[in-house]
């Protein structure tokens, strides 16, 4: 999937899986990546997969307080 795709697909799972807001959640993720979390998914489409996207989803949620 695209970069772009990836991403959205990591959102709407915090969104799923956490029950925040979509603008919580876009939040997140734009913060993480921000923070260069998924530099290396932008760099290596093989990172890119569902099962991936629901570790990283997991991750960036749990890292909330640092990225705030």
């Amino acid at each position: 999937m695209s970069y772009e795709a990836y991403l959205d697909e990591v959102t709407t799972l915090i969104t799923e899986k956490y029950d925040i807001s979509d603008e919580e959640a876009i939040r997140l993720v734009m913060r993480a990546q921000d923070a260069e979390y998924f530099v290396a998914h932008d760099d290596d489409a093989s990172m890119r997969t569902l099962e991936r996207a629901h570790q990283d989803a997991r991750t960036v949620f749990n890292m909330k307080d640092r990225l705030s």
